[in-house]
C-alpha cells in the first residue's frame, strides 16, 4: 500500500543572529508560530505522517528547535550549509553532534547557498561531495539526505545526487509525498502565513488546479537540463 506524508520546512526561528541574505527574512518565523506548528503536529492522530525539516544550519536549529522538538517527542531532519559551520549565528560542530545525539537526522544543504542548476558539473559535484564529507567527519556516520537549496533542481541535479549516493532529496514543491520516493517535496513555512494557511498546509490538501500545476512543474524539472 502506497503511503504519503507531509513535509514541513523551516529556516530560522525568532530573531536572526546573523546578517540575512536578500530574500531570507520572510522565511524566519516567530517562536509562537513555530511552537503552534509543532503543537499541531504533536496533537495529530498520527504525527508520523509529518516530516519536519530545517534548512541552512542556523543557530536557532539548536537553541530553539531542538528543545521544542524533544519536549514534544518529535524528530526532524536538519540540512546544513557547511561553509557556515562555526560562523556567528550558525551551527558549529558541537551543535551538529548534539542534534545527532538527540536522534535528529543530519543532511547536506551544500557548501554555499547557491542554486545547484546554475553550477557546472565540477562545481555541482564538489557541493554534493565535499559538504557530505565534512558532515560525516563531524557526525561520525553516513549522510544520505540532501535538502535542495531554494528548491531548485533539474534532471542533471537529480542525476548528480543519485551518482553521489544520496538516498533522498528534499525539494520545495509543497503538498504530500510518497514515503519511499527519492524526491520528496516540502512546504517552506513563512513568517507571514496566516493561521488558516498553516491549517491548509497541515491538511496536505491542494486545489485540483494547484495540484495539476505542481505535478506538471515537477515533471518538467525532472526532464529539464540547465547549466
Amino acid at each position: 500500500m502506497m503511503t504519503y506524508a507531509i513535509g514541513l520546512n523551516f529556516h530560522g526561528i525568532g530573531k536572526p543572529k546573523r546578517v540575512l541574505e536578500p530574500g531570507e527574512a520572510p522565511y524566519w518565523v516567530s517562536l509562537g508560530k513555530f511552537e503552534y506548528m509543532l503543537d499541531q503536529v504533536a496533537a495529530a492522530p498520527d504525527p508520523s505522517r509529518f516530516v519536519i525539516t530545517f534548512d541552512d544550519g542556523n543557530l536557532s536549529d539548536h537553541d530553539i528547535a531542538l528543545p521544542a522538538l524533544t519536549a514534544r517527542g518529535l524528530q526532524a531532519h536538519f540540512f546544513v550549509l557547511t561553509s557556515r559551520i562555526g560562523q556567528h549565528g550558525a551551527l558549529d560542530a558541537g551543535h551538529i553532534r548534539a542534534l545527532r545525539d538527540a536522534g535528529m537526522t543530519i543532511g547536506s544543504h551544500g557548501i554555499d547557498h547557491v542554486a545547484w542548476p546554475t553550477l557546472n558539473d565540477t562545481a555541482l559535484e564538489r557541493e554534493l561531495r565535499d559538504s557530505r564529507v565534512r558532515l560525516e567527519d563531524i557526525c561520525g556516520q553516513q549522510v544520505t539526505e540532501a535538502g535542495i537549496p531554494f528548491g531548485r533542481y533539474d534532471a542533471r541535479v537529480l542525476k548528480a545526487l543519485r551518482a553521489a549516493n544520496y538516498a533522498t532529496a528534499w525539494s520545495s514543491d509543497s503538498g504530500k509525498f510518497r514515503t519511499h520516493a527519492f524526491l520528496r517535496p516540502r512546504t517552506s513555512l513563512r513568517g507571514d502565513m496566516s493561521e488558516s494557511m498553516t491549517t491548509l498546509i497541515l491538511s496536505g490538501q491542494m486545489s485540483p488546479l494547484r495540484r495539476l500545476r505542481r505535478a506538471l512543474g515537477m515533471t518538467q524539472r525532472r526532464w529539464m537540463v540547465t547549466g
